[in-house]
């Protein structure tokens, strides 16, 4: 398979406009991915599954992820004037990134026997730009597993051919794989509670005999 850096030039030269990035990941096993913007997608995507020398015809897995906003430090050396003399000394600075939601997308190409490819879009924050593209239309296979992802993480995947929530029931208003969900303290239904959701439940009805 060609190299990340050659695979991102190809795209630019094929999809004019499109925005990707290199991600880097240092971790086992090395498996750096693109990112790339959601309004070019889907043109990336059919590229990447067209080419003849990509032919990433398989969408092996589509997940989720949920970046809270973060504060990193680093050493920065700046001027100081200490007793009238300018010197320069070492300060940590910190750096704010405002959190994001994501979508990751392992590609395979069966025909030419190579791969994963790892493909990412990401929002622009967690709250109300939370859209982004559905790549369903090229990767039959992702259909399933980008409704979870609206479901559990609630990013809006523009161009699903059936956008709906898959295991959480229609009128439920959270999203159980964001990062900051917190568990509801009584439960719409629980048929059997038991352990802590007997305690909870005991909390909600202390003049009933729960069991």
């Amino acid at each position: 398979m060609e190299s990340l850096q050659e695979i991102k030039g190809r795209i630019e030269s094929a999809v004019p406009g499109a925005s990707v990035q290199i991600l880097p990941n240092a971790a086992v096993p090395s498996q750096s991915s693109l990112v790339v913007d959601a309004t070019h997608a889907p043109a990336v995507a059919r590229f990447l599954r067209d080419d003849p020398r990509l032919r990433f015809d398989f969408c092996s897995n589509v997940t989720g992820v949920d970046w809270l906003d973060a504060v990193t430090k680093q050493k920065a050396r700046t001027q100081r004037m200490l007793d009238g003399v300018a010197t320069e000394v070492e300060e940590s600075v910190e750096h704010r990134r405002p959190g994001f939601l994501e979508v990751v997308y392992h590609l395979y190409s069966i025909a030419l026997r190579h791969g994963p490819l790892v493909l990412r879009q990401r929002t622009d924050n967690r709250t109300e730009r939370c859209a982004l593209t559905s790549l369903t239309p090229v990767w039959r296979g992702a259909e399933f597993q980008e409704r979870e992802i609206y479901d559990l993480f609630g990013i809006r995947l523009d161009g699903h051919p059936d956008l709906r929530r898959l295991l959480m029931w229609d009128e439920f208003a959270d999203y159980p794989m964001r990062k900051d969900y917190a568990e509801p303290d009584d439960y719409e239904y629980e048929p059997t509670p038991h352990a802590g959701v007997l305690d909870k439940a005991r909390r909600h009805f202390p003049a009933k005999s729960v069991r």
